[in-house]
């Protein structure tokens, strides 16, 4: 799993690199983000809708985009509120706090039979998280970082930007805000 300091610190773009060298390396390899955010999407060939990254690292990957890739697509359509996507479907609207607080318990199931399924026919799974793990005010609902590194028993990487500065705070901050046994 790659996971990250902060949004925008090139997780998918490692994710991306990863699935081309381990297709390249005869692997039959996926990408997985249990939940993303974006109002960029793209089809998969049955019509459904996945975030533009997970498309482009099926194809790094050399693999058929699928909705199994991405479960759940959030859509912000307010400041505070989200179209939700799940496996490729309108699933409704709801606010962050909903989201948050009631949703994520109810599509998480969602999201395990989804990477159990894609699992099955891939020698390797590449799972990317969203944000940072340690984001401790969403920590107790998340599901697309440790919670899914956990459930897949993955190995973690976690990435930052030097570019952005602060770049050894930021990777020791992470770490440090990280419930002991995630640390490792």
């Amino acid at each position: 799993m790659v996971l990250g300091t902060a949004s925008h610190v090139g997780k998918s773009i490692i994710t991306t690199g990863l699935g081309r060298v381990f297709a390249d390396d005869g692997y039959r390899v996926a990408p997985f983000k249990a939940q993303n955010m974006s109002l960029n999407s793209a089809a998969t060939p049955d019509g459904g809708e996945i975030g533009r990254a997970q498309a482009l690292q099926a194809e790094a990957c050399r693999a058929m985009p699928c909705v199994e890739m991405n479960p759940v697509l959030l859509k912000p359509s307010t400041d505070t509120g989200a179209q939700v996507i799940l496996l490729g479907k309108i699933w409704g609207q709801v606010t962050a706090s909903d989201y948050h607080t009631r949703r994520v318990e109810q599509l998480f199931p969602d999201v395990l039979n989804a990477y159990k399924r894609l699992s099955a026919n891939h020698d390797l799974m590449l799972l990317e998280g969203a944000g940072s793990p340690a984001e401790i005010n969403l920590r107790e609902h998340d599901i697309v970082n440790m919670r899914m590194a956990h459930a897949a028993d993955a190995a973690c990487l976690l990435v930052g930007d030097i570019d952005r500065g602060g770049v050894f705070a930021s990777l020791l901050g992470t770490l440090e805000l990280l419930e002991p046994a995630d640390r490792a």
